[in-house]
């Protein structure tokens, strides 16, 4: 038998485009989430922690995979949940695609690169171009079965790379799933600052610990001269956010277009250039978190 999170996908791989039930009723949501939530952990997985942003195009996924991948690097047995299921990124940044196996307990098995553990809606929709035409309860129902219809296999850490915004995904992960910390991912621009913010104080409503913020694009150093350029702002202003906010400054990732290059060629900075300047900002983030949340 296949998880039902299979059967809901046929809809995306057949003749039903837009992922509505056939029969017209809506679709059963787990009484946990029509009652009040109820947290638990992830099987076998002994750490989770969130990698966020309330805003799009930071480079989140980006920091997260790479984050994941120094995990894995320092000797972790480490994994990345790909939570956007809208927008999956995961696939690419890793190389990866092809539809999961199943394991003999009838659950979903990672696809892994580079030694990382992932799994992400990315490998179980037909293409990279067929969208998710899927309202909130679809939506929430295939969450839960990522989230806790995966063979992780024992892990030691897994790294969530979370959506824009603070919504439907980020209410429940926060609200059913232990984590062991949030990670916030911001760039110095004002526009992206106003929306970490957000996330801030959604996760601290919520209960869950901010680890701190990671500051993305901070500047960039001229191969010329050598100098520093802040193109997406001052980083004054990031600096001022954290102390006005209480929070920790994990890691600032300068703007360079290797990163960019990396990512978009499925082998990120960690592994590409593994012993490199920038790919040592992701090692040292990677041991900061890790001795955050005792791993």
């Amino acid at each position: 038998m296949k998880p039902r999170l299979f059967s809901t996908l046929q809809c995306l791989r057949h003749e039903n485009p837009l992922g509505l039930p056939r029969s017209g009723a809506p679709p059963q949501l787990p009484r946990m989430q029509r009652g009040l939530p109820q947290k638990r952990s992830i099987k076998d997985v002994r750490k989770v922690i969130a990698v966020s942003s309330a805003k799009g195009g930071v480079g989140k996924s980006t920091i997260a995979v790479n984050l994941a991948l120094a995990f894995a690097r320092s000797g972790h047995r480490a994994g990345i949940l790909d939570t956007d299921i809208f927008g999956p990124s995961i696939p690419t940044l890793l190389n990866l695609s092809g539809e999961p196996r199943l394991s003999s307990n009838n659950q979903l098995l990672p696809l892994s690169n580079y030694g990382l553990k992932s799994m992400s809606m990315g490998y179980l929709i037909p293409s990279t171009s067929s969208p998710v035409a899927w309202r909130g309860l679809m939506v929430m129902k295939a969450l839960q079965q990522l989230l806790h219809e995966v063979d992780w296999g024992g892990l030691d850490v897994l790294v969530l790379d979370l959506p824009p915004g603070t919504g439907d995904v980020q209410l429940t992960i926060t609200q059913q799933v232990h984590l062991a910390g949030a990670v916030i991912v911001s760039t110095p621009q004002d526009l992206s600052l106003v929306d970490a913010s957000k996330g801030v104080e959604l996760f601290r409503k919520v209960g869950v610990d901010i680890l701190g913020l990671v500051s993305n694009m901070s500047g960039f150093k001229c191969p010329g001269c050598g100098e520093t350029h802040e193109i997406f702002g001052p980083m004054g202003k990031i600096r001022g956010l954290c102390e006005q906010q209480g929070l920790r400054m994990l890691a600032e990732i300068p703007l360079h277009p290797r990163i960019c290059e990396d990512a978009d060629r499925g082998k990120p900075t960690v592994v590409a250039e593994p012993e490199g300047e920038r790919a040592r900002v992701f090692t040292e983030l990677a041991g900061t978190v890790g001795g955050l949340i005792g791993l």
